[in-house]
């Protein structure tokens, strides 16, 4: 789906001479945690004369920031007949508009991830490791809806590179935390797709079963291809680090890596579908010179030239 654009309708909804707050598109869109791509959402809008993101402020009725300067959203307001005064919007609670018509496609998306978290298999799925693929994303600056995967697909044995594709192609979802599946996921599919060698394993740049509702991007794609996946993420975003394995509720969901004494920061590795625990972390081990896994820091790398170039 595309979530800017549903944003953008829901802004859309509130009336003349009233305003909302980043928290209350957030819940219409059916989670609170969506507050900071709102906000970076309305800062990328396009258009204020045909989407009013000027109307969009801090839920202690002061007005927030704006992409054209703080002055310019005072004069669309005032324009709007709703007074400010020293950075506050007067009368606040009279003009706070939190009555959107949505179907909460956040919420939805939850659900699907619980439903499809029931699928994954954490064992060990495969005939033989042959080839490992690794996937990143990267993202241009001047253009908020691009970004560009990179794949790299590495001789097991040998660790030397066989394959490289590319895709750079248009986004449709921000990013939101424990959502990244939506935002990268449909990109990603289009190079997997498109590369010629079928690789043994799939590593990608996030979580597999580390996740809120056990379904990151690596598990998320291992389900949805049947294929053997891996997450690697540079950050520990959920869970509890007991020595180096991470867990939640006292259940084991991923573990805490250092690949040599000149890291510093660790990474986190979870498997993410038809793939174990210990084979998961055993093919990180092995296939990483640096903090990150070869396949995926080369990945990294194509894809940061690509979007360069």
């Amino acid at each position: 789906m595309n979530l800017f654009e549903y944003t953008y309708n829901l802004v859309r909804q509130i009336p003349d001479g009233m305003v909302s707050s980043y928290g209350a598109v957030a819940r219409a869109l059916g989670d609170i945690i969506a507050s900071r791509a709102v906000g970076r959402m309305m800062n990328q809008n396009p258009s204020p004369d045909s989407m009013p993101c000027f109307k969009i402020v801090y839920s202690d009725g002061k007005i927030g920031g704006f992409g054209r300067g703080i002055k310019d959203k005072i004069k669309r307001l005032k324009e709007d007949n709703i007074e400010v005064k020293n950075g506050e919007i007067v009368d606040f609670k009279n003009v706070f508009f939190n009555d959107f018509k949505t179907d909460y496609p956040l919420k939805k998306l939850r659900e699907k991830q619980i439903k499809v978290s029931k699928k994954i298999e954490i064992i060990d799925n495969f005939d033989k490791i042959d080839t490992i693929a690794g996937f990143d994303v990267a993202y241009p600056k001047n253009d908020f809806k691009k970004a560009c995967v990179a794949a790299i697909v590495i001789d097991y044995k040998t660790k030397e590179i066989i394959e490289k594709e590319t895709v750079f192609d248009t986004i449709f979802f921000p990013y939101i935390p424990t959502y990244l599946s939506f935002r990268e996921a449909p990109i990603i599919q289009k190079v997997i797709e498109n590369l010629k060698i079928k690789p043994s394993i799939y590593i990608f740049d996030g979580n597999g079963v580390l996740h809120q509702r056990g379904l990151g991007i690596a598990s998320y794609l291992g389900v949805l291809n049947s294929y053997s996946t891996i997450g690697v993420a540079k950050k520990l975003l959920f869970g509890e680090l007991k020595g180096n394995v991470v867990k939640y509720k006292d259940k084991k969901i991923g573990y805490s890596y250092i690949s040599n004494k000149q890291v510093k920061n660790p990474i986190y590795v979870s498997p993410g579908h038809k793939i174990s625990f210990d084979t998961s972390i055993k093919i990180v081990k092995k296939i990483s010179r640096y903090r990150i896994p070869e396949p995926i820091r080369q990945a990294h790398i194509l894809a940061n030239n690509t979007v360069r170039s």
